[in-house]
């Protein structure tokens, strides 16, 4: 019994030790590829595009909810304990450096990292991925320096569009449904706003784009077993990601804190 209990446990450290070196080796050969930005700007254009652009509207109506439910969130809370005049202060300062970048983050892997994993994947399983390096060119140079470039940089942006359209939904439920006026709950925010909360928020998007965007080529290049292989792979990569995304958000928590 104990003999097996080991062995598993020996398999599983194995297994962790050799994927997390997989990965870390195609981060390095992403870094390498870097020099290749000026002549691959049209690939990092359109996924630019599909990651930022395409993303914007799902990740706006997010926001808007996310912000009207700290709002009664924060309401419940602050009752009885201190008055409504602070529930722009209490609800800006939670969606800038919270909900705002985690939230995104994680409707980002659900959406983009699954869809970087099921492409590769695809590519992979049908040896497109194959046919590429027959013709010299490098997938990590066409397929995932791309990807993840575009990911590190849209991902701040729509989490300052996510955050800008949560703060105002938070004030719209203020306004009508608690009677908050716009003079009170913006003195709120502009009183206590910190913008190192602001720029820790940013920051944090950067890790968590480029952690989605790795994990689905990772996973992406590594798929088998046909079209079975590819569904588990995008399962596998939306719950890697979003596992991450909260691991790392605590440990960048405790770094800039």
């Amino acid at each position: 019994m104990f003999a097996k209990l080991f062995q598993k446990i020996g398999k599983t450290t194995l297994n962790f030790t050799q994927e997390f070196g997989q990965v870390s080796t195609l981060l390095f050969g992403i870094i390498k590829s870097f020099t290749w930005i000026p002549r691959s700007r049209k690939l990092i254009l359109f996924q630019m595009e599909h990651i930022g652009v395409n993303s914007l509207p799902l990740v706006l109506i997010i926001a808007v909810f996310t912000g009207a439910v700290s709002a009664w969130q924060a309401a419940y809370q602050l009752k009885g304990i201190a008055p409504l005049s602070f529930l722009g202060a209490a609800t800006s300062r939670a969606i800038i450096t919270e909900l705002g970048p985690v939230l995104t983050g994680i409707v980002i892997a659900g959406r983009i990292g699954a869809s970087i994993a099921a492409e590769l994947g695809t590519m992979k399983v049908t040896e497109q991925i194959d046919a590429l390096e027959t013709m010299a060119i490098n997938p990590v140079r066409y397929l995932a320096m791309p990807r993840f470039l575009a990911a590190i940089i849209m991902m701040p942006i729509l989490v300052t569009f996510a955050n800008t359209i949560a703060v105002f939904g938070s004030y719209i439920v203020s306004n009508y449904f608690m009677g908050v006026s716009f003079a009170v709950y913006f003195n709120s925010v502009k009183r206590f706003f910190e913008f190192p909360d602001f720029l820790g928020g940013l920051v944090k998007t950067i890790f968590f784009g480029g952690v989605t965007s790795l994990l689905g080529c990772h996973i992406g290049f590594r798929t088998q077993g046909g079209a079975e292989g590819v569904g588990l792979a995008t399962i596998r990569s939306f719950v890697l990601s979003a596992a991450l995304i909260l691991i790392l958000d605590y440990l960048l928590w405790m770094l800039f804190t």
